[in-house]
């Protein structure tokens, strides 16, 4: 009997050995909550922006603007707090698995960066937070192989509020709260319960 327990020990041990080398494990859910409060806080800085409808281009620069820097904002917290999980863990934040994740991660979000880009200067603003739903959802999914499945499924939902996104565009401020906030927040509770309390 004591045998089996060894032995159940040891593939325990052999295949968290295996886990640690094959996933990146020092995603904090804490950062989804503070990702998701600062794209609440990006989609209140858009509605007061878009008040002021005077001049549509200018406003639309401003509401891009505003997303690429709740984006650059969402993307320091999660290193933040996965760097600290990692020093907390004792583990080593920069390890293989983790250049493969960020790849994985920035391919699809620099693609979508790009085609909004394209996007904004052919004044086709309508699909821009389609686009960056979309694009990040599909950077989760591509980064979720490297890390814990949940991340893979945040991806999912991703792409299909950006598709609907896509066929309402006129409710485009509400997508990206949904998106970007809600989802988030939501996300990262379910993960601080799951792995961290």
């Amino acid at each position: 009997m004591e045998n089996n327990l060894t032995t159940a020990e040891d593939l325990k041990t052999i295949r968290k050995i295996m886990e640690d080398s094959t996933k990146f494990l020092s995603i904090s859910g804490i950062s989804g909550l503070f990702m998701g409060l600062t794209a609440l806080a990006g989609a209140l800085v858009a509605y007061l922006l878009s008040a002021d409808v005077r001049n549509l281009d200018l406003i639309m620069w401003k509401l891009v603007t505003d997303a690429i820097l709740v984006l650059m904002m969402s993307i320091t917290i999660a290193f933040y707090f996965s760097l600290r999980k990692a020093k907390r863990a004792g583990k080593s934040f920069w390890t293989p698995v983790s250049k493969r994740l960020l790849l994985n991660l920035f391919i699809p979000l620099v693609t979508g960066g790009i085609l909004a880009v394209i996007l904004m200067v052919k004044s086709e603003f309508l699909y821009i937070i389609p686009v960056f739903l979309i694009f990040y959802g599909l950077a989760l999914i591509n980064a979720g192989k490297f890390t814990y499945s949940e991340v893979f499924y945040l991806g999912i939902l991703e792409i299909i509020t950006g598709l609907v996104s896509a066929i309402f565009p006129s409710g485009a401020l509400f997508f990206w709260i949904f998106g970007f906030s809600i989802l988030h927040i939501a996300y990262g509770l379910f993960m601080y319960r799951k792995y961290e309390a």
